[in-house]
């Protein structure tokens, strides 16, 4: 599955609560290959924390890959260049996320917003708005 259809997954995931992920989402993370639904599960989880802890920010997109490649180890991520869009403007954010071994289950996530990213330098990062 492309990245693009992966980023369609994840932004229907937004709607969703960390809490009581609806049975639908667990079939569409499970039709991904392991390591892609790691990433996908814990930019999903990024986008929940963020939505439920900092009240300002309405995160609609995580990409995890942005200013660096993440570190995948066993059923945990590092991704320390990844980004977020909110109400049309990119942040960037560092994040370490551990699932249980089937990738759906999220164990413990830990998330640091970072600055805005400006606008001029969104086409080099390939952000859109």
């Amino acid at each position: 599955m492309n990245r693009l259809v992966c980023l369609a997954l994840l932004t229907a995931a937004v709607a969703a609560p960390a809490a009581a992920m609806d049975q639908s989402l667990v079939r569409q993370f499970e039709k991904l290959d392991p390591q892609t639904r790691l990433e996908q599960r814990c930019d999903t989880e990024a986008m929940w924390k963020i939505n439920a802890d900092q009240t300002s920010f309405k995160p609609d997109k995580v990409i995890a890959y942005t200013f660096a490649d993440p570190i995948v180890e066993n059923d945990q991520i590092r991704a320390p260049g990844a980004v977020f869009r909110s109400k049309g403007e990119w942040y960037k954010l560092k994040f370490k996320c551990s699932t249980g071994p089937d990738h759906i289950e999220v164990l413990s996530f830990k998330y640091k917003i970072g600055d805005l990213i400006p606008r001029e330098e969104w086409d080099a990062h390939y952000l859109y708005p």
